[in-house]
């Protein structure tokens, strides 16, 4: 009876001390750094304006913009081999294969570098930022090659995108990077993700350039209100089993 008792409380301490460990502020605790929420809450506010702005100016429409044909028409053949099969290979990424195989290998990566929370982004990230854009293709409504392709905002450039954004806020927090160090790592993953998967989605004629920048845009918009979010959620959770396992011991 003694050694069992000794064995509840001392993991009741442990319990204790790992929750307190997690509620302690440091490096590699929280998916949204709190070095980058000053500078990544306004970004995602101007990006969430130009998304609406964009999806304002181009609802309804199933032509190019006057930006868009600046930039290039799309067509059906705007790359030639070999960039035509790199373009090809960028697209399967977005597509449910091939997201869904980048999807397992970023949640496995995070389990085991034990960043659970790292993990829980990845899934709500993508599932938050393609569900976003599929809403905002119905509600604006642009087409491209019929009326049945909807194209703003571009799918694959904001799942790409945001699956670099979650990528670069796991290494800012593991490596505990400055604000300065921190928001540039993170804008180039997005710029570098976004521009490629966009270059190919524009030269596959699957959408214009604008569509691309919303894509973009609705991943940078999307991210650090769900990073945020999963902070908060899993907060709360550490705290409920806290005060849970308290109140068996008492």
């Amino acid at each position: 009876m003694v050694a069992g008792g000794c064995v509840g409380h001392d993991g009741g301490l442990a319990l204790d001390r790992l929750t307190g460990a997690d509620l302690e502020v440091g490096p590699t605790r929280f998916v949204l750094p709190r070095s980058l929420r000053a500078r990544l809450g306004p970004i995602a506010v101007l990006a969430a304006l130009v998304v609406g702005v964009l999806g304002v100016l181009y609802a309804g429409h199933s032509e190019p913009g006057g930006v868009d044909r600046w930039i290039i028409r799309p067509t059906a053949d705007s790359v030639r081999p070999p960039w035509r099969r790199v373009a090809l290979a960028m697209d399967f990424l977005g597509e449910p294969a091939g997201a869904a195989t980048l999807i397992v290998a970023a949640v496995t990566g995070c389990l085991l570098l034990r960043r659970p929370r790292a993990a829980a982004l990845v899934v709500a990230g993508a599932a938050m930022t393609v569900g976003t854009a599929t809403l905002l293709k119905h509600v604006v409504g642009r087409t491209i090659h019929g009326d049945g392709n909807l194209s703003y905002p571009s799918g694959h450039t904001a799942f790409f995108t945001a699956l670099a954004l979650v990528v670069a806020l796991l290494v800012t927090g593991r490596f505990g990077l400055g604000r300065t160090a921190g928001t540039t790592l993170v804008l180039a993953a997005a710029l570098v993700a976004g521009a490629a998967m966009g270059w190919a989605q524009v030269a596959l004629g699957a959408h214009y350039p604008t569509d691309v920048l919303g894509g973009w845009c609705t991943a940078l918009a999307v991210i650090p209100a769900t990073a945020w979010l999963v902070d908060r959620t899993a907060d709360w959770l550490v705290v409920r089993m806290a005060d849970s396992r308290r109140r068996e011991r008492s």
